[in-house]
């Protein structure tokens, strides 16, 4: 399997045959996700940009990680593919709440939980040793209970941060697939970095759809999925 790219046409990303339902498609997510249907996605996980100006110790960085103009109009697009009834679990940066909030706010989600990963090591030292992570749970309308609700207090699996700067664990995301998206069902992720949600998702039975600006890091999600 290898990134589907597609072509700019009119401002926008255009795809020569039909958009899989199982893949990684790379390019920019705004001007992609206009091109998929509405009401087509039964979960959103992802792990958008910070917006903290990450850098690692070996000096990778995130892109789109130091602007704010791409969240209302990212956030639009995720809530018009989701189903009616339908969650979005999205990491987000702590120092951006506002601005991540504000976002979630416009495009007409519900914030209906908070979820705090909590690690057993320090990612940086200042006032306090960081030692978790955060994601909110939006809803689009009213989705149904789930079988078995999960605490939102959950364990972190560290991946070392060899694919992507800001890796996260697949046996951190394969819970949250299972408890929130059926069967067969259809996970998206339009930041889909080295591809873990998809490969979660792969691995839970259920299909998967990501976007990546990054083209290298759209090359190791294809990979990992073969």
């Amino acid at each position: 399997m290898s990134p589907v790219r597609p072509r700019a046409e009119n401002g926008h990303l255009v795809f020569d045959h039909e958009v899989p339902r199982s893949g990684v498609l790379q390019g920019d997510c705004l001007t992609a996700m206009p091109s998929l249907p509405g009401g087509c996605v039964d979960l959103v996980l992802t792990d958008p940009p910070y917006v903290c100006g990450y850098r690692d110790r070996s000096g990778r960085t995130v892109a789109n990680d130091t602007c704010t103009d791409w969240l209302v109009p990212a956030y639009a697009e995720i809530y018009r593919v989701m189903k009616p009834g339908t969650l979005c679990i999205t990491f987000y940066g702590w120092t951006a709440t506002d601005s991540f909030m504000a976002a979630w706010r416009a495009a007409g989600f519900r914030l209906v939980g908070h979820l705090v990963f909590c690690k057993d090591y320090a990612s940086r030292t200042g006032l306090f040793r960081s030692m978790h992570e955060n994601a909110y749970v939006l809803a689009k309308g009213r989705p149904t209970l789930p079988a078995e609700a999960l605490s939102d207090v959950r364990s972190w699996v560290y991946t070392g941060n060899k694919l992507h700067p800001t890796e996260k664990s697949v046996e951190v995301l394969k819970p949250l697939i299972r408890a929130y998206c059926p069967e067969g069902g259809l996970v998206f992720d339009p930041f889909a970095g080295s591809g873990s949600t998809l490969v979660a998702a792969r691995d839970t039975g259920r299909e998967y759809l990501g976007i990546e600006l990054d083209p290298d890091h759209a090359a190791t999600a294809a990979r990992r999925l073969r």
